[in-house]
């Protein structure tokens, strides 16, 4: 009897702490971010190269350039951010652009703003005109909010302060509103029970659904697909090899069977290391069973690298079909059409994508009502970085140093164990246009000495090439190790070494990175 009562003793003890932890014990926030849309036209330099067997290439006069950015409002006024930008008209295809966004955004009469911002970052295409990559944008103007979109027009300077290529423009963005309810990463890794009773308004809101996934494709080019003659376009030859790609892709749905979505891409084989893609889009999906779905893409966007100086504007519709392998994870096989709009780079594409499907933000399924029985927070953790290469092999110059801009995502997996995600595009060292993407696994330690440090273990792969840097077809590996400081619970301070080198190349660098990582937690919806 005193073994029974000891016992109900105790799982009544274990049943009570694990109501302590519900709802109401979660620190959240609501993040109103937004996805700005724009398009830059700048005036090209007026050079015509001459090449060794007496041939010529003029550049054209003007190139376009269209940029993806997403912002995240500091205060009332003050909003910093993350941007993409790639070339869509000219014969700049392949010039692409990775950044960090500072800007202003104040109110003149109702609906009317003043808007302007600053954006630093690394990139280029062709070498001889931007040489280091560096990139820097300065723009203001006015913008006229709606509801749900706002649009914008600007007068701004583009420069590529380490070359020639830049310039004055005006230009005109499209901005969408959009929102994240997540965490403090300090309640990260935990579960906690959905009662009926919270008191927090913010749990009123259905879940939002998306997907993650990561991709491997197969490019089949077909029509007038030329490469760039290493360099002397006039002695460009035909694409006739699969050409292998490797990106990421993130969708965000709408309504039931509506989502929007963005992806990068970049080739690891087929081709000297290069060529790249960034979409954004709409899809659908038409027949949806409990294990299988059948859907439909459309995605406008820029490509190009390694092929045939171009526009770069490029459309990519695809079909296919998910299996669900379980309530996380399942298998996506699909298929499509990679086209330049207005030049020659044409490919049938096919591929496989292995995707994550999550519910976050909310208590209920969004489609079926469902209500949730737990939400799991999952820490992740987003960094910008400087990041310094030493002894660069250059394929036709000696070896150099570059300094590069690098975007970092962790995905924890527990608290120890966690993925990471980098793409880091060179903006100094002569080899502007040069940047990588690569994924790996890393560990972490406890925090410690007043939980003000902890130290991190990393090993990643990935694509890398762009710039003359003598990686091979592109395949680099990179192990690394470091150390944080954390302010407090969300923002930390990182420095990190490691070794650079690409299997197929002549790349073998140190390199040092220092930068800053904020974290939040995504709050996963469990059934």
């Amino acid at each position: 009897m005193k073994k029974l009562f000891l016992f109900l003793l105790f799982s009544t003890s274990l049943h009570s702490i694990s109501q302590d932890l519900n709802l109401d014990n979660i620190t959240t926030v609501e993040l109103k971010n937004f996805i700005r849309l724009n398009h830059i036209l700048i005036d090209q330099p007026d050079i015509t190269y001459t090449y060794n067997d007496g041939s010529q290439y003029t550049l054209k006069p003007t190139a376009g350039i269209l940029g993806l950015n997403y912002n995240i409002p500091l205060n009332d006024w003050l909003y910093t951010g993350a941007g993409f930008h790639a070339a869509s008209i000219g014969d700049q295809g392949g010039l692409f652009t990775l950044g960090v966004n500072l800007g202003v955004n104040l109110p003149i009469y109702k609906k009317l703003f003043f808007d302007a911002n600053v954006h630093f970052g690394g990139g280029g295409g062709f070498r001889s005109l931007v040489n280091g990559g560096a990139i820097i944008y300065t723009n203001a103007g006015l913008q006229y909010k709606l509801k749900n979109v706002a649009f914008g027009i600007q007068y701004g300077y583009l420069d590529f302060f380490t070359g020639i290529q830049g310039g004055d423009n005006v230009s005109f963005f499209v901005e969408i509103p959009t929102s994240v309810r997540a965490a403090s990463y300090k309640d990260a890794q935990k579960e906690f029970i959905v009662n009926d009773d919270f008191k927090d308004d913010f749990w009123k809101k259905p879940a939002v659904k998306s997907v993650q996934q990561v991709k491997f494709d197969f490019f089949f080019p077909i029509g007038d697909t030329r490469t760039d003659g290493m360099g002397n376009f006039n002695n460009a030859q035909p694409i006739n090899q699969t050409l292998y790609i490797i990106g990421f892709e993130y969708q965000r749905y709408m309504n039931t069977n509506t989502f929007l979505y963005a992806h990068l891409d970049t080739m690891y084989s087929g081709l000297r290391a290069g060529f790249m893609d960034m979409f954004f889009g709409i899809g659908r999906n038409f027949i949806e069973t409990e294990y299988v779905n059948f859907f439909a893409k459309m995605g406008i966007g820029a490509a190009g690298g390694r092929i045939f100086p171009e526009n770069g504007l490029t459309m990519y519709p695809s079909a296919g079909f998910d299996v669900r392998v379980t309530e996380n994870f399942g298998l996506s096989f699909h298929g499509g059409y990679h086209r330049s709009l207005g030049a020659t780079f044409e490919a049938l594409t096919s591929g496989v994508s292995l995707k994550y499907y999550g519910l976050s933000g909310g208590t209920k399924d969004p489609v079926t009502n469902t209500k949730a029985k737990n939400i799991k927070t999952q820490g992740v953790q987003i960094g910008v970085q400087n990041q310094t290469y030493f002894d660069v092999a250059i394929l036709d110059r000696p070896d150099r140093n570059l300094q590069q801009i690098a975007l970092k995502i962790n995905y924890d997996i527990n608290k120890r164990f966690y993925v990471a995600g980098e793409a880091s595009f060179a903006y100094e060292g002569g080899s502007g246009g040069y940047a990588h993407g690569i994924f790996g696994l890393g560990v972490k330690t406890n925090q410690f000495l007043n939980r003000r440090f902890s130290l991190f273990l990393e090993t990643a792969a990935g694509v890398a090439g762009g710039g003359g840097v003598d990686s091979g077809e592109g395949v680099l590996i990179r192990p690394s190790a470091g150390i944080n400081y954390h302010l407090n619970d969300n923002l930390s301070l990182n420095l990190s070494g490691g070794q650079m080198w690409s299997p197929f190349g002549n790349v073998n660098s140190t390199n040092i990175n220092i930068g800053f990582t904020y974290g939040l937690s995504v709050l996963n919806m469990k059934k």
